[in-house]
């Protein structure tokens, strides 16, 4: 498992039905969002990337698009270990709509997730096997249950571990269910035929440039 993301959205509706009808995102509406998410900053336009491979831009890349429905900003910066502390200007820039933030790292196997409905946060999760749960908000979410029941414990090789997994599923197999509950899409696994693909959905790139004229990031 390699996937990475850091990616924060604003939902009105169903999201993967909004990716599946998005077409091309509109320059203006998208530069607008950046703005939002990242005040006192231009955004200077770079190539793009479909969404598939622009959930974890390089340092100093922006992807972002403005759909009919869904708005989506991958950023590194958008990565927090208690993503219940999401600053303030990001969940007003929702306007009423759906917030979700989704994170996670390959390396340390490490999952953030959060959802706010009409400006409450209605749940927040932050975890990794050596970090432990380092947060926990609200009750777990359908797509959950299975994971925190045990129904997808880690099988440890013991040739090169001797200890249980920390944790009684992988954050990232939880992880990548959770892109599917909230976007409609993998980054790995099979997908079943009513999925997003990410890779049918582009995504305007920008490097994003203080107002004092020095790269942030």
């Amino acid at each position: 498992m390699g996937a990475k993301t850091a990616v924060l959205a604003y939902v009105n509706g169903d999201a993967a039905s909004a990716l599946k009808a998005a077409g091309d995102p509109v320059a203006e509406g998208t530069a607008a969002l950046i703005a939002r998410v990242f005040p006192g900053c231009r955004a200077e336009p770079t190539e793009g990337a479909v969404l598939g491979k622009a959930t974890y831009p390089q340092d100093g890349l922006t992807y972002a698009a403005r759909f009919t429905g869904v708005d989506l900003v991958c950023d590194r910066r958008l990565m927090f270990d208690r993503p219940s502390e999401l600053p303030t200007h990001l969940l007003e820039a929702a306007a009423g709509r759906r917030v979700i933030v989704h994170a996670m790292h390959s390396v340390s196997d490490w999952l953030a997730f959060a959802v706010w409905e009409d400006g409450r946060l209605v749940r927040s999760l932050s975890l990794s096997p050596d970090g432990g749960i380092g947060e926990n908000i609200g009750d777990p979410l359908p797509f959950e249950t299975a994971y925190w029941a045990g129904h997808h414990p880690v099988e440890v090789d013991p040739v090169w571990h001797e200890e249980p997994y920390a944790l009684p599923f992988h954050p990232l197999e939880l992880g990548n269910e959770a892109l599917r509950a909230f976007f409609g899409f993998l980054l790995e696994g099979t997908p079943a035929p009513e999925d997003v693909d990410p890779d049918a959905v582009p995504l305007l790139g920008f490097r994003l440039v203080a107002d004092s004229d020095e790269p942030r990031g």
